[in-house]
């Protein structure tokens, strides 16, 4: 029984929860051979082609137009991909592909020497991280980031960066939803509000971009789904991003403020654990401790009290109320039930921030 202080993401539009029965990982690859960021693209952004016999003409500005946006991010651990988010060197990926790094070897999409770089911040619980190139070469390629926020299920999509170690490397595919909220299955973190897409991503593809027609990002892939069965390996068309909406509102205060400040997230400010029942299955959340003035304090609520359901979903354990909470704001007010002296209760609890 871990205990974990809870946290939501920020709100979708119609947002809807991933089934519990895939898992998913960060798509961070091993060693191998083989916005609006600060300032826009140069390039105009590439019309949406009126006719399918446009399409592949398009695909290939759209290519020409970000990929020189797109490095490849080296640990000592392994590596991922980047973005380029401004004029002055700094480079969004995942916070996975940073993890415990500060220093970083980028190889930019024209392939010439590696270049140095630092890490600027890291902010796990959305899994996204700021780097920074230390000597930014002349002609630097910054993307042009979109509005996540008018993104369509249908919408074709390119996802770029280095799979597998192999880089600049494209797929395509289409939004197959918005508004996911997923549990890391090699982390406590829930993150919310991610944009689903078919477009495939492999180890390595982590921190890439997720490109519309219009050559704009809109997303920053950082989840793959792995099937719980067979041989745990990725499961084809089911690939999760970070939209470009939250990249730039974390990554601007990362780069501002060395951290993040304003999170955005809401969260019932209290320490919890999940709690067993009689069949030694998750049977609610407990509260260990309400931080005092907070949210889950200015309800009522107290150390001893077994959170089960919020906003009319059921609560069997941590992970069920960090995606509850996924799709919230601060500010919202949610029915929180609980169990407590072996009776059933229920309280409105406005949601604070994390």
């Amino acid at each position: 029984m871990t205990r974990s202080p809870l946290r939501g993401g920020r709100r979708a539009g119609a947002a809807a929860l991933c089934a519990a029965a895939v898992l998913f990982t960060g798509c961070t690859g091993s060693d191998s051979s083989g916005g609006a960021g600060a300032s826009p693209s140069p390039s105009a952004t590439v019309p949406v082609p009126a006719t399918a016999g446009d399409l592949q003409e398009s695909f290939q500005k759209v290519v020409d137009q970000v990929l020189p946006s797109v490095v490849q991010v080296t640990t000592g651990e392994g590596l991922g991909s980047g973005v380029v988010y401004d004029g002055e060197g700094h480079i969004v990926t995942n916070a996975h592909v940073v993890g415990d790094a500060e220093r970083f070897r980028i190889t930019m999409a024209t392939g010439r020497d590696e270049l140095d770089a630092e890490l600027v911040a890291s902010y796990p619980e959305e899994d996204l991280a700021v780097v920074k190139l230390t000597d930014p070469p002349p002609g630097l390629r910054p993307a042009t980031f979109g509005d996540s926020g008018e993104v369509d299920v249908g919408q074709i999509v390119l996802a770029m960066g280095n799979p597998l170690g192999l880089s600049s490397s494209v797929t395509e595919g289409i939004i197959s939803a918005t508004g996911r909220a997923i549990s890391e299955g090699s982390a406590e973190a829930t993150i919310g509000n991610l944009i689903q897409t078919s477009a495939p991503i492999n180890p390595g593809n982590s921190g890439g971009a997720l490109v519309d027609l219009s050559g704009r990002v809109i997303g920053v892939p950082t989840l793959a789904a792995r099937s719980p069965g067979g041989n745990g390996g990725t499961a084809p068309g089911l690939g999760f991003a970070i939209p470009s909406d939250t990249v730039r509102h974390l990554a601007d205060q990362m780069i501002e403020h060395g951290e993040v400040v304003d999170s955005d997230e809401a969260a019932i400010e209290a320490t919890v654990r999940t709690v067993l029942g009689e069949d030694y299955r998750p049977a609610g959340v407990a509260i260990v401790q309400a931080q005092e003035g907070g949210a889950a304090d200015e309800a009522g609520l107290r150390a001893g009290d077994v959170i089960v359901g919020l906003g009319g979903e059921e609560i069997p354990d941590t992970t069920a109320l960090a995606e509850a909470l996924a799709s919230r704001e601060p500010g919202d007010r949610v029915e929180v039930v609980y169990r407590r002296d072996g009776g059933e209760r229920s309280v409105t609890v406005t949601l604070g921030e994390r």
